[in-house]
């Protein structure tokens, strides 16, 4: 997993960030966590897989019936 250093982060943020994570019972890393993680891909966010899935419901789906190759494939040849 990657790791993140924040340089010249303000006291008073820092502070904040400490109290915000006391109050939810996480440690200030882990409030750090779910902050980037709400920014970056919040929990309303539109999912096209669910969207395109409920689109089908809404119209009574597809029976779709397919057959899988599973011959195993051949590695490519540089030459």
């Amino acid at each position: 997993m990657a790791a993140v250093t924040v340089r010249n982060l303000p006291e008073e943020t820092h502070r904040a960030l400490k109290l915000r994570a006391a109050e939810h019972g996480r440690s200030t890393e882990a409030e750090i966590r779910e902050i980037l993680e709400e920014a970056i891909r919040p929990k309303n966010r539109l999912k096209i897989g669910s969207e395109l899935a409920a689109f089908g419901r809404r119209f009574g789906g597809l029976d779709l019936e397919i057959d899988h190759d599973r011959t195993p494939a051949e590695p490519a040849e540089f030459e």
